[in-house]
């Protein structure tokens, strides 16, 4: 029997958000609907399914009848509204968004199938990131992880109070809440300030 330890509102809630990222710069660059829809598609659903294939669980957009709707109809609604609204940083901070919920929905789901804490937290910054690496590798874009700013860190820390804050045993909303916002918050920062950690130097 597959454990049910997410309510299916938030994997929607995050498949949403990051299918907006993909929509947003399939716009950006001017594509077709089709290929906006792809770009929706593939951003929304990468991570998690990643997640659900290490493990061993149906791909949760297979068995949930709304999440493909959801996801064309954020298609739908980056086409049918004007490209001004999305321009400046609003792509970044929607990615920032998803990037901190698939995180902390990574981390949760990988406890909830019984994995141990530390490969939890890693297979939460693993959903985190997919989604937005497989959208900038088909659009031929620099993949965001290749960018100074912090990215793989803030989705690091969500994944890391959602284990922490599941082994001190507190109420699970509440631990979601305080880490989608500690990822959400720091990814923020570093697009707000171009935080960044330091880079390898040659001695």
């Amino acid at each position: 029997m597959t454990p049910q330890v997410l309510p299916p509102i938030l994997d929607l809630a995050g498949v949403a958000v990051f299918a907006l990222t993909g929509a947003l710069l399939a716009a950006r660059l001017r594509q077709t609907f089709v290929t906006m829809a792809f770009f929706a598609l593939v951003t929304g659903v990468g991570g998690g399914s990643l997640r659900d294939m290490l493990l061993g669980a149906p791909a949760f957009w297979l068995r949930d009848p709304w999440v493909a709707p959801v996801i064309f109809a954020t298609a739908l609604i980056a086409w049918f509204t004007p490209r001004r609204w999305w321009e400046g940083e609003l792509l970044e901070w929607a990615d920032a968004a998803g990037l901190a919920a698939f995180s902390v929905l990574g981390a949760a789901k990988a406890l909830g199938y019984g994995v141990a804490p530390v490969p939890a937290a890693v297979l939460g910054v693993v959903t985190g990131c997919i989604g937005g690496v497989a959208r900038d590798v088909i659009a031929g874009e620099p993949s965001i992880i290749m960018r100074p700013e912090l990215y793989v860190t803030a989705a690091a820390l969500a994944a890391a109070v959602t284990v922490v804050g599941t082994l001190l045993q507190m109420p699970e909303g509440i631990t979601w809440a305080i880490a989608w916002t500690a990822g959400f918050a720091l990814r923020g920062a570093a697009i707000r300030f171009r935080l960044a950690l330091p880079a390898y130097r040659e001695p």
